[in-house]
């Protein structure tokens, strides 16, 4: 503990007010302080009231209302952390959940230097995240769009007899299909304009992602991880996104927990028992490697899509791929072939596909 702190406050952050409470260095019981605004002018009226800023901690929670206070403290001369909320020490008989309560629970752990702060981005990083995020959202709404279309044809036993659904062959069927109702035609027209403007809108948010990578410090990291199997330039950049420096990840199995790639486990004297992985962490990036892990599946080899990303990197750089993709490739067969069911085949793949993307993340660094 940092002996220059005398008091720590814990701040119960909403979108419309924030409630404090202060734990002071010792063994007196925390206090509540009071309530204010959101407004960060206000917070640091009553912050300035409790001490000088060199003599504070200040905590809150990850949430909603984002890193701008965070950023705001810090700029102002405070110490503040953002609280990881499912790493906070929770007792089993505790019933009651109030602002006050948060805000008093929030110093005290604190002062205990039991919490676990999360790393706070670069604000041009985060924005690169919220554009990934918002390309996500709109696959994911493209997605809605393209079942609530296929349910209505499934409902009145149109039933497309093509081998793939989405593509030329498959929007010439859609065209001619005609319902015997103009009320049907309306709602089948208004269901193919839903899914023609989600795929334009993830369209263009593909293409402003590539632009906006360009000129980010992060993008020899994007390159670089581009030349392993399965990453292309939207799942490297959201890797990037996501994590941020893997130089903060000591060691691999840091970074396989972080995405939650790692059985859970009850193991108790004797017994030992492992169970589903825990899929803690960021959910963007499991999801990335998982959708990448799919691909080691197929014998090893360098591509030429590989071959042109990987020009360029340095030696080491380039090795680590290759050394990646022998190990994986002969992974999957051999968990193949012992019959393991392929999702855990391909959650196992994933793990360790973590593991190089962390040994590329030690080898590249960002532009300054």
């Amino acid at each position: 503990m940092d002996e220059n702190i005398t008091g720590f406050v814990g701040l119960d952050a909403h979108a419309e007010s924030t409630v404090i409470g202060l734990a002071e260095a010792g063994r007196p019981a925390p206090r509540f302080i009071g309530k204010a605004s959101a407004r960060v002018p206000e917070i640091k009226r009553a912050l300035s009231k409790l001490g000088e800023p060199a003599s504070l901690l200040i905590v809150y929670e990850a949430g909603p209302c984002g890193y701008g206070l965070a950023r705001e403290l810090r700029s102002a001369g405070y110490r503040c952390e953002v609280i990881a909320p499912s790493k906070i020490p929770k007792k089993s008989g505790d019933r009651i959940k109030t602002d006050r309560r948060d805000a008093l629970k929030l110093a005290s752990l604190a002062r205990a230097g039991e919490l676990v702060s999360v790393v706070i981005p670069d604000e041009r990083d985060e924005a690169i995240r919220d554009l990934s995020r918002a390309r996500v959202d709109a696959v994911r709404a493209r997605l809605k769009a393209r079942q609530q279309l296929k349910a209505l044809l499934l409902r009145h036993g149109r039933r497309y007899s093509g081998k793939s659904s989405w593509t030329a062959a498959h929007e010439r069927y859609l065209a001619e299909v005609s319902f015997k109702y103009p009320a049907q035609d309306i709602a089948y027209a208004e269901y193919r304009h839903a899914v023609g403007e989600g795929e334009v809108r993830v369209q263009r948010l593909s293409q402003s992602l590539s632009q906006e990578v360009e000129g980010w410090r992060m993008r020899p990291v994007v390159n670089a991880l581009m030349s392993l199997r399965g990453l292309d330039l939207i799942g490297a950049s959201t890797v990037v996104a996501e994590l941020g420096d893997l130089r903060r990840f000591a060691h691999p199995r840091e970074l396989m927990g972080y995405l939650g790639l790692v059985p859970s486990e009850h193991s108790t004297g004797s017994s030992r028992r492992q169970g589903a992985i825990t899929k803690t962490g960021n959910s963007h990036v499991r999801r990335i490697l998982v959708e990448a892990a799919w691909n080691y599946r197929f014998p090893a080899r360098v591509t030429r899509i590989l071959q042109v990303r990987q020009e360029g990197q340095p030696a080491e750089v380039r090795m680590i791929p290759w050394r990646a993709q022998l190990r994986l490739c002969h992974r999957d067969r051999r968990l193949t072939a012992r019959g393991l069911q392929y999702n855990k085949v391909c959650i196992a793949i994933a793990r360790e596909l973590a593991g190089y993307i962390w040994d590329i993340g030690q080898h590249v660094t960002a532009n300054p």
